[in-house]
Parts: structure tokens; C-alpha cells; sequence
């Protein structure tokens, strides 16, 4: 008896024959909505909170001043932001923060592969997103950094996943140093001392 060749979407969809998407099913999203995709199941992306888009823009904006300050060769990219992130059809992600650092990863319509670094702002709706599936991708896919930001807890989740190491968990009241930068702090409690 011959061996069978299963391509990707047939090895996805298993004995349960669950509707698998592609990155066309996320291109073909009416104006408007927004979704990510991981090994061909999507999931609709939720209005962010006002805490979640403070905390973004203040992130967004220390990180691109520290690398403009010195002429790094990264670019800082807040979402709504396309990664492809295996260059692959079923996975597609839109992180809070890319952090891309290899400018042949990039084009118009996103990054293809893995940023350098990236940082997700949870929300209670999106933990085990974030945590569990994302975490998960993003070190099959060879991301260098991962942090998860969380405002309720006043807490950051460093994951060192070029050293594959972490995770390590820092209160906004401590100064965290970003491992793909060694000279860039971020001050959380800076972000808490301006918020409303």
C-alpha cells in the first residue's frame, strides 16, 4: 500500500471537517472588520478599548523615538498591521507592535515572516489568544521577542525567544530592558502617571 500525501488544509481539517480559511477569506473581509488567522481558523478581532489604544499609541511612539534617535535600521508598526507571518495561506496575524528589523521581509502589503519583535496588549477576551495560540505561532515562526502587555494587572510577560527563554514577568512599576535593544528602558509607570 502507497503512502498518501496530505497537503496543509487536509492535515487541518481532521476528523472533525471544520471550515478552513485562508489569507483570501481574510482579503475578502467586508471594510471595517478585521480578523487573524492560525492554521486556518479565524478570529474576528474586537473593537479595542480606549486603555488598550493609550496604551499602544505611548508604546508605539517611545519605541519609534528610540529608534529614530539612533538611526536604528528597524521600523515600528502599530496595528491595524498585516503579518504573513509564516508565508504561508492560513496564517495571518495583526499584532499590537511589530518591531522589523530585515527590510526584505517587507512590502506594501505587510511583513512577510517573522518580526524581530513583537507586543501584544491583552484584554480579558483575548488571554488565551495571546498567551496560548500566538505564543505558540510566534515561536514556530522565529520571532527574536515577544511581550504581552497587560493594563489590569499592571504587568508585562517577557518571552526571550531567540535565547528560548522566559517567560519573565515584570510589574509596570519596574524599568524593562528590551532584548533586541540593549540601551531601550521602557518605564511603565511613566504610562501610568499619564493616564486618565
Amino acid at each position: 500500500m502507497g503512502n498518501t500525501v496530505l497537503n496543509r488544509k487536509e492535515i487541518f481539517m481532521g476528523a472533525d471537517s471544520k471550515k478552513i480559511y485562508t489569507v483570501a477569506d481574510i482579503e475578502a473581509l467586508p471594510e471595517g472588520k478585521r480578523a487573524e488567522l492560525i492554521d486556518g481558523e479565524m478570529f474576528e478581532m474586537a473593537c479595542p478599548t480606549f486603555t488598550h489604544q493609550s496604551m499602544l499609541s505611548w508604546l508605539n511612539a517611545k519605541i519609534a523615538i528610540h529608534v529614530m534617535e539612533h538611526n536604528g535600521p528597524c521600523r515600528v508598526l502599530p496595528a491595524p498591521f498585516a503579518v504573513y507571518i509564516l508565508n504561508d495561506d492560513y496564517n495571518y496575524v495583526e499584532p499590537d507592535i511589530s518591531v522589523i528589523c530585515d527590510r526584505n521581509k517587507v512590502d506594501d502589503r505587510g511583513c512577510h515572516g517573522a518580526p524581530d519583535w513583537v507586543i501584544e496588549i491583552v484584554s480579558p477576551s483575548s488571554k488565551h489568544m495571546d498567551y496560548v495560540r500566538k505564543l505558540a505561532l510566534y515561536q514556530t515562526a522565529g520571532m527574536r521577542e515577544y511581550w504581552i502587555v497587560d493594563p489590569q494587572q499592571q504587568s508585562v510577560t517577557v518571552y526571550d525567544l531567540e535565547h528560548e527563554a522566559g517567560p519573565v514577568l515584570h510589574a509596570f512599576s519596574e524599568k524593562i530592558r528590551a532584548g533586541i535593544y540593549e540601551d531601550l528602558v521602557l518605564d511603565f509607570n511613566e504610562f501610568v502617571s499619564q493616564a486618565w
